[in-house]
């Protein structure tokens, strides 16, 4: 393969449009830029998590880091399908076995029990942002492909995996989690 980013600073983007990779420019409010750029953000955050944890977890997540460059270049470049059935078996497996090790929920979880899953449930929420702009740029595109199926329910199951992983991060440092107290700020009489 050739230099793919042989130069970074092109100022064509100057008047407010990007070119998509089949050429075309188009502005950069488009929604499909929006989708780029949540996924963009979900790799960062993922970078993030990723220099908080032990070597045998960074594993799990440079796994879906490679994933998210293969759902990004899918978005970019629609009739290729990178991201495969597989990438979203591996997430469910790991997800179901992370979960298989916690004890069960009986509230809403508060994050911030600690920086590590402080930072994954932050990366959910965004992968949650990245769900839904997935899904409008589907009606928007009227993208009713097996492919752009495949890219929304990987990120779905991907917020589960993350919602699971921070809670096992906190599990195995033996950290308990602070779960919602419905009502705890209502003034009383």
């Amino acid at each position: 393969m050739g230099h793919r980013l042989s130069k970074i600073t092109t100022k064509t983007g100057d008047d407010g449009t990007s070119s998509l990779a089949s050429g075309e420019r188009i502005s950069k409010t488009h929604i499909v830029f929006h989708l780029l750029g949540d996924l963009d953000e979900l790799n960062a955050h993922l970078g993030i998590v990723k220099t908080q944890l032990k070597s045998s977890q960074k594993a799990y997540i440079e796994k879906v880091q490679h994933h998210l460059m293969d759902v990004s270049g899918q978005i970019a470049l629609p009739e290729h399908a990178l991201l495969t059935d597989d990438a979203i078996h591996t997430i469910e497996t790991l997800a179901e076995t992370l979960n298989d090790s916690l004890p069960p929920l009986k509230e809403f979880v508060i994050p911030g029990n600690s920086l590590a899953s402080a930072q994954v449930h932050l990366a959910r929420a965004v992968c949650r942002r990245a769900e839904r702009c997935a899904v409008a740029y589907s009606v928007e595109a009227s993208l009713d492909t097996t492919n752009q199926k495949r890219i929304i329910r990987y990120l779905n199951r991907l917020s589960d995996l993350l919602f699971i992983f921070a809670r096992f991060l906190d599990h195995q440092d033996n950290i308990p989690e602070p779960l919602w107290q419905s009502g705890l700020n209502k003034q009383s009489d």
